[in-house]
């Protein structure tokens, strides 16, 4: 049986993409914001071998009009090793892509992340079925 966290984090995704698609004038900030999910998965946890985005750990992205971005985001937990590096080097991955004029990092733990939040990829890399 499917996770029921899961599936509700899927259906508030879902429903947060269809909303953002369906708005006028907004088909060019949906491509940036599918660059800023690229450029997700070039970031890397050095503790596991999974990018953030496959291990669930970005929770939102929002791209105003002026094409400025906002990540949030959180870590695989409070003390995790990297919480000094990681988020700055998603904010300078973000600022680098063409056409964002602003990128910033909301750290959140609230929903605290757990491995039901990951990708079937990432489960399957990390052997965890």
């Amino acid at each position: 049986m499917d996770d029921p966290l899961k599936a509700m984090q899927d259906t508030i995704n879902q429903a947060q993409v269809t909303a953002q698609e369906s708005q006028p004038g907004q088909a060019g900030e949906q491509s940036l914001k599918e660059k800023v999910i690229e450029v997700m998965k070039t970031v890397f946890d050095p503790e596991i071998p999974v990018n953030v985005w496959e291990l669930g750990l970005v929770y939102d992205i929002r791209v105003d009009a002026d094409a400025a971005v906002v990540v949030q985001m959180t870590l695989t937990s409070p003390m995790c090793p990297v919480a000094g590096s990681l988020p700055p080097e998603v904010e300078q991955k973000v600022r680098a892509i063409p056409g964002v004029t602003s990128g910033k990092v909301d750290l959140v733990w609230d929903p605290p992340w757990n491995p039901s939040m990951m990708s079937e990829a990432a489960k399957l890399q990390l052997n965890m079925y």
